[in-house]
């Protein structure tokens, strides 16, 4: 079948049905070849005597996913960009002036390039089905709308809601959309077809008006804030807000601002065409855009992996699971499942923990409800999924366990062990344990090979990553159960080999140990962190993270690493006093920095320093070296964790992970790429000068990143 059959008209009278359906394809994308095949579409459409014309898609929940990003990423020049963005915007041009009134019917995903057609178009219908989503995400990517988004959607939604889109790369559903005006009207996905088309025939009846539509602002602020005066206000607080977001490492929403700022209610398309297209240029051949591409396959790889590879496994349905536990880990877990549809059972000893964990759950629905994400009716529907209990009961209709209770193996194990016992034979049990051997604790279940670990990052609600931790009986089919369990919960899976802190915490730990050295030295805590933020782009600074991970934990993890990796891993000696002092962070309001009584972080508690009986700090070192320092600590561990001892197989997997797991910066590409970036040659270059100077030992670069270096390969090659 050729592209012709992509995108063909079907006729209906005085009405064309132009119809999306990319051959071979399981979702439709403007590619080069697709864009080539729309523009015949028009020239005959535009030729023809049709009085209106309807565009919709034969996909299943996809209008159109966007722009093909593999074209994007293989461009190098502005002269590529340029030549391809004129390309589209041309196209879209032609949409907005066929002689005849135009109606996009959406249903299921319409993004990007997708988004920005329906915007050329004159009316916009959307069924209410959950899959339709109408959103601009390119500044996600590093880069802006192209193809006129940043001229049409301002005009047809007004100025606050239209950046509110493009800003944040965001979606909205179909009843947001028709709020703000972005659609006409929303309808039954069942009834789609029916309303365009009677709607086609109402407006040919009244004259087959064209329409270019233009926002009307409602009330006395809004009329305020579309006015000259007023827009100058909004330019100012989107930039703010941009700035605090971003902390300025990300160009690509401060060059659409800028766009937007300089054709903001002009009447020449072509202009501002123009400008559009010179703002994407400069930012298509950016490495901030060519590391979020590289962000964006991480995750697309993902959604086509079974979590085994070279073996053709087939997981397991997942329909109800249970978890034992019900803490604010259990609690946070329950929500993701029954929020996904799951039915889940949660047990604990007793009904005020259960009590802990059912209100954890509805506290996080009721934030939905109040923000209107979800209405009354799917906020009980929610609830009932979830049932509690102090026994037991209906374990032998349940696919999965999660065990989230106490760190210690011993309770773990008796606790599998009991809980194998009241569940079928083939029911897979999955321990969330952060730092405890699956491999060991595996020994407690009368089954192995259906044990695996399944470990979730704090706040569940919030945190992508999943690791998934491959026992040394665990069954391939268990693995490929717990990944695709993972991603129906809308959670991001990396499957990891049973080892010390798996992946993330072993890396991570170098990183805060290191902090602590750093303190140890002199440097004071708010300019470490300080450095990690503002420069790197670190969510948070080391110091901030020890305090949310709990300093108990930090400091027993360390020593688990210490038993494990011997004189590899070195202890600051304030780490002790830290034990000793009773601070444990956020949990208990009192850590590295001060906390009010509802939790809020304030300022660093200068007390600490005499506490750990450190001096006043003096900073002896620049941002550099603290950076350099944590960073290359961690690229040295998982040269050693990816090389020698195969957590994971590949470095797209640490780099996801990293990204999901730790927030590491998605600008630089990942812990890897940002390695492959800047060299393997410099990073152990400057680990062997810091282990000189500072006399770390720890620092040392690991023969397999030595090796790396002298040739000056690269993770990725």
């Amino acid at each position: 079948m050729s592209i012709q059959e992509s995108i063909k008209i079907v006729p209906q009278g005085d009405i064309a049905v132009v119809e999306f359906d990319l051959v071979g394809e399981k979702v439709n994308k403007f590619s080069t070849p697709v864009m080539m095949r729309l523009q015949e579409v028009l020239g005959e459409l535009k030729r023809s005597s049709y009085k209106a014309v309807i565009f919709k898609s034969n996909k299943a929940k996809i209008f159109i996913a966007g722009a093909d990003i593999e074209e994007i990423k293989s461009m190098t020049t502005k002269e590529q960009f340029e030549a391809a963005v004129k390309g589209g915007q041309d196209i879209m041009n032609q949409v907005e002036d066929l002689p005849m009134p135009t109606i996009a019917a959406v249903n299921g995903a319409c993004m990007g390039g997708g988004c920005e057609f329906i915007l050329s178009c004159d009316y916009r219908i959307a069924s209410e089905d959950s899959s339709t989503k109408i959103g601009l995400p390119e500044i996600q990517l590093g880069i802006l709308p192209g193809f006129g988004g940043t001229q049409r959607m301002p005009r047809v939604i007004g100025l606050q809601a239209a950046l509110d889109i493009i800003l944040a790369g965001k979606s909205v559903n179909a009843k947001k959309a028709l709020k703000i005006g972005l659609v006409d009207k929303m309808v039954h996905p069942n009834l789609l077809m029916d309303q365009a088309t009677k709607w086609a025939k109402e407006i040919i009846a009244k004259g087959g008006q064209k329409r270019r539509k233009q926002f009307q602002p409602q009330g006395v602020m809004n009329k305020v804030l579309e006015s000259a005066l007023g827009r100058g206000i909004v330019f100012k607080k989107a930039r703010e807000g941009v700035m605090k977001a971003t902390k300025g490492h990300y160009p690509a929403p401060l060059k659409a601002l800028e766009v937007i700022q300089r054709t903001y209610g002009s009447s020449d398309r072509e202009a501002g065409m123009r400008i559009e297209r010179e703002g994407f240029c400069e930012l298509g051949i950016t490495d901030t855009s060519k590391n979020l591409i590289h962000v964006f396959y991480l995750t697309e790889m993902v959604k086509k992996q079974t979590g085994v590879s070279g073996v053709n496994v087939k997981p397991k349905e997942v329909k109800a699971m249970g978890i034992l536990g019900a803490g604010t880990m259990g609690g946070g877990i329950a929500y993701v499942a029954a929020d996904k549809g799951i039915h889940v059972r949660m047990k604990d000893l007793n009904s005020d923990a259960l009590g802990k964990g059912l209100k954890h759950a509805s506290d996080l629905w009721m934030k939905l409800l109040k923000r209107k994400s979800i209405d009354k009716y799917q906020f009980q529907q929610k609830m009932d999924l979830v049932s509690v209990g102090t026994d037991y009961a209906g374990f032998k209709n349940l696919d999965v366990v999660v065990e989230a209770i106490v760190e210690d193996m011993g309770i773990k194990q008796k606790v599998i062990g009991e809980c194998a016992g009241q569940m079928r034979p083939d029911a897979i049990i999955a321990t969330n344990t952060s730092s405890l051997s699956v491999t060991e604790m595996s020994k407690g279940h009368p089954r192995p090979e259906f044990f695996a670990g399944m470990h979730f990052f704090n706040p569940v609600n919030k945190m992508p990553l999943v690791e998934v931790i491959r026992g040394e009986k665990t069954s391939d089919e268990t693995i490929a159960t717990i990944f695709e369990l993972t991603k129906k919960m809308g959670k991001m899976p990396v499957v990891v080999k049973d080892g010390p802190g798996f992946l993330v915490n072993r890396l991570l730990l170098p990183y805060m140990a290191e902090a602590a050295f750093l303190m140890q030295e002199g440097m004071s805590i708010e300019f470490v962190d300080k450095a990690y933020v503002k420069e790197f782009g670190m969510p948070m600074g080391p110091f901030e993270l020890m305090d949310e991970v709990g300093l108990d934990v930090c400091i027993k993890v360390l020593k688990i690493f210490k038993k494990a990796f011997g004189d590899r891993i070195e202890m600051a000696p304030l780490m002790d006093k830290l034990g000793e002092s009773g601070r444990l962070g956020r949990k208990n309001g009192k850590g590295f920095y001060q906390y009010s009584e509802d939790g809020k972080r304030g300022d660093v508690d200068q007390s600490i320093y005499g506490v750990l009986g450190l001096g006043t700090p003096t900073n002896p070192y620049d941002s550099k070296e603290c950076i350099e320092r944590g960073v290359f600590a961690m690229v040295n561990e998982c040269s050693l964790a990816l090389i020698e001892d195969r957590i994971v197989e590949t470095p797209h997997e640490v780099d996801l992970a990293m990204i999901m797991g730790t927030g590491f910066p998605p600008f630089r590409g990942g812990l890897l790429k940002y390695t492959d970036t800047i060299g393997t040659q410099y990073v152990a270059d400057q680990l062997a000068l810091y282990a000189s100077s500072r006399k770390a030992p720890r620092l040392k670069p690991s023969t397999p990143l030595t090796n790396m270096a002298k040739s000056n390969r690269k993770f990725y090659s």
